[in-house]
Formats: structure tokens, C-alpha cells, sequence
């Protein structure tokens, strides 16, 4: 298996991703937030008033790790990923909160109406500016720099 392939893997089979934001002085944060991926974009919902939603309002810049925790020691598989984060647009709300519940149970889909004012979420999305994966190969860790796209 490839590396991108893995680091395909690894983003399919996991819900949740761990996104690294710093406020405008630089105080770090860590979020986990369930995620649909697409591509080199993956979305997100939570309250614009949530100290990671505030974080990206003033530094746009994240990171990302996406791991499964539960595999044994030494066997970790990881995907690493800086993006450029932000609140998706009236433009593109429609579009992205059905990409965005096309992976939710079908009681939990999020119309456009539900995240935006007066309503109490947002969508987000992160699109990847840099990526690799972590490999194992009974050395130290070692990470890979990958493309996310498929045709890559």
C-alpha cells in the first residue's frame, strides 16, 4: 500500500479528526470534531462561540491529525495536515452542508437554515495546504509528505 493510499485509508475510516487552533496571541487549543472529507477539504460543525471557532476567526492557520486510537503500540497509522480554516459562505452552504451530512446518521443531517444566524452552529471547512502520513516500518516514526488528491 502506498502512503497516499494509507493516509486514504486512515481518513475513511475515522469520524473524528483533532484540530489544532492558537488564538491571536498564540495560546494553543485541540479540538476533537467529527469530519466529512472531501478531497483535500474536510468540514465541520460547532457554535461559532466555541474557543476553536474563535481561534480560526483571528488565525485562520490549523493543523490536523487524524489517527485510529486503538490500535497497539507501535502499530500507529496517522495523517498530518496543515490547511487554511474558515466559516463556509452563504454561496457555498448549500452545496457543503449536504456534502457535509452525506456521512450523518439520517436524523442528524444539517440543513443550510440550521447554520446560519439565528441558529446556534456554523460549517466549517479546513482545506489541506500540506500533508503526509506516519509509517510505520519497525523504525522511529517517520512521516511521508502525500497529496490528498486522487489523481496525484
Amino acid at each position: 500500500m502506498t502512503p497516499q493510499e494509507t493516509a486514504h485509508r486512515v481518513i475513511a475510516a475515522n469520524n473524528y479528526l483533532t484540530l489544532a487552533t492558537a488564538d491571536g496571541d498564540g495560546h494553543p487549543w485541540a479540538s476533537p470534531v467529527f469530519y466529512t472529507p472531501d478531497g483535500d477539504d474536510f468540514y465541520w460543525v460547532s457554535r461559532p462561540t466555541s474557543t476553536h471557532s474563535r481561534n480560526l476567526a483571528e488565525r485562520p492557520e490549523v493543523a490536523i491529525v487524524i489517527y485510529n486510537s486503538q490500535v497497539p503500540l507501535g502499530a500507529a497509522e496517522a495523517v498530518y495536515l496543515t490547511a487554511h480554516a474558515e466559516q463556509v459562505g452563504a454561496q457555498d452552504l448549500s452545496r457543503c452542508a449536504q456534502l457535509y451530512s452525506s456521512r450523518l446518521p439520517e436524523q442528524t443531517v444539517f440543513e443550510p437554515e440550521q447554520l446560519q444566524d439565528p441558529a446556534d452552529f456554523r460549517l466549517y471547512r479546513a482545506r489541506a495546504v500540506e500533508a503526509s502520513v506516519l509509517l510505520n516500518d519497525g523504525g522511529p516514526d517517520l512521516r511521508v509528505p502525500i497529496s490528498l488528491r486522487a489523481d496525484s
